[in-house]
């Protein structure tokens, strides 16, 4: 599904992605784990075509998309859904209103059947009855619900998902994860996401991937990055432990 070689980006002096090399396939959920600035949010960026690498590519089905037009990359994101750090509600609409938005706006089917699809999408994210609330209305939790039922209006072969349980107590982000990997399950979306939630995010997880001064140190399944021998690996999945060795 998506390919990243050799991603080179900087900002001034400031190198931030220093040859990114990472494969993602289909239908698998990555996440992408790393340090606070360390470029998680720059390469989410480059996937979706917001910013141009200095060098590198990424190819989306086999689709070069660091060479591509506005136009030809607009064509693109329609396979792409992105639910942002803190939900990105529209606060003069409801939650309905919101959750409908992308469907209205792509004009893709009738009134009537996108209005089923928002209730059926709100029930499987645990929002019935919320409809006619307001973003300011509704706690953190519900509104990162709703920003992944508007997600899959659209029903994308992508979900990108930008730190999507920040700020959420344990139990919270707990919940987050399981709508998220319930929803997985039932539309099969290939998911990205990039978080630093150790270990809670392996749960969820079919393949992770350690950025670590702007390059994938590694990468595989969740079991293979808890017993991964690399000093970095073992600081980041488990300080307590590797300071203890």
């Amino acid at each position: 599904m998506i390919e990243i070689m050799n991603l080179e980006k900087s900002f001034g002096s400031q190198r931030v992605l220093k040859g990114v090399n990472l494969k993602i396939g289909t239908g698998e959920v990555t996440a992408i784990l790393g340090k606070s600035g360390g470029g998680k949010s720059v390469l989410l960026k480059h996937i979706i075509g917001l910013m141009k690498p200095d060098s590198g590519r990424i190819l989306i089905n086999g689709t070069d998309i660091t060479v591509l037009k506005s136009q030809e990359m607009d064509i693109i994101r329609e396979k792409f859904a992105v639910v942002f750090q803190f939900g990105a509600l529209f606060d003069s609409m409801t939650i309905f209103e919101n959750v409908a938005f992308p469907a209205i706006e792509k004009k893709r089917a009738s009134q009537h059947d996108i209005n089923g699809k928002v209730k059926q999408l709100l029930t499987e994210v645990g929002l019935v009855g919320m409809e006619e609330k307001y973003p300011s209305e509704i706690s953190g939790g519900m509104r990162k619900r709703v920003a992944l039922a508007r997600a899959l209006i659209m029903e994308p072969e992508i979900i990108l998902f930008d730190e999507p349980t920040t700020g959420l107590d344990p139990i919270l982000l707990d919940q987050i994860h399981s709508y998220i990997k319930a929803t997985h399950s039932k539309y099969g979306f290939t998911g990205i996401v990039i978080s630093h939630e150790v270990p809670e995010i392996f749960d969820i997880a079919d393949k992770v991937a350690i950025l670590d001064e702007g390059v994938v140190i590694e990468a595989g399944t969740p079991s293979d990055i808890r017993q991964s021998l690399n000093p970095v690996v073992r600081r980041f999945v488990s300080p307590r432990a590797a300071h203890q060795e």
